[in-house]
């Protein structure tokens, strides 16, 4: 894969249909928000002055997957370890089925990370996976995540520190 091929560019109402396109059929929303639950998000975040982005991928000029990375509000069920302590929570990654497999989410996240680092200021990044998806736990695990204690549903979390 060419990664120079890849680039993100901020969701926004004029790309919101290409995003809703990305082929996610085997994704269930129990384990990643559909986009447009991604751009409530994001409309929320911008209104409020929230630090963070959500980012369309493209690859080659195709939408190719979406990712929302933003300021965490406080959650009762945050693992301990994030209570008083300012953090992004990643509320929303999903890369189009054909394009897994072959760098493009490692590369997608650690751009996404990278951006809202340079903008926003560097921060330890929480997310929920929800616990039957064995194959995001594993994507998590290599990208330097670590899983925690803490649940919420069906959602354990996991942290990467700076």
């Amino acid at each position: 894969m060419d990664f120079r091929q890849i680039t993100l560019e901020p969701l926004t109402e004029d790309n919101l249909a290409e995003a809703q396109a990305i082929d996610r059929a085997d994704v269930p929303e129990d384990f990643v928000d559909t986009v447009d639950e991604l751009m409530e998000l994001t409309r929320y975040g911008l209104e409020h002055g929230c630090a963070g982005r959500t980012f369309v991928a493209r690859c080659g000029g195709n939408c190719a997957g979406v990712i929302l990375l933003g300021e965490a509000i406080p959650w009762d069920t945050d693992p301990e370890e994030m209570r008083g302590r300012s953090f992004y929570r990643l509320m929303g990654f999903v890369i189009d089925r054909r394009l897994r497999g072959q760098g493009v989410g490692a590369y997608v996240l650690d751009e996404a990370v990278r951006r809202v680092y340079e903008e926003f200021g560097p921060r330890p990044i929480a997310l929920g996976c929800h616990r039957d998806n064995g194959g995001g736990a594993r994507f998590w695990l290599r990208q330097g995540f670590r899983p925690t204690a803490a649940m919420e549903g069906e959602d354990l979390y996991y942290i990467r520190e700076l």
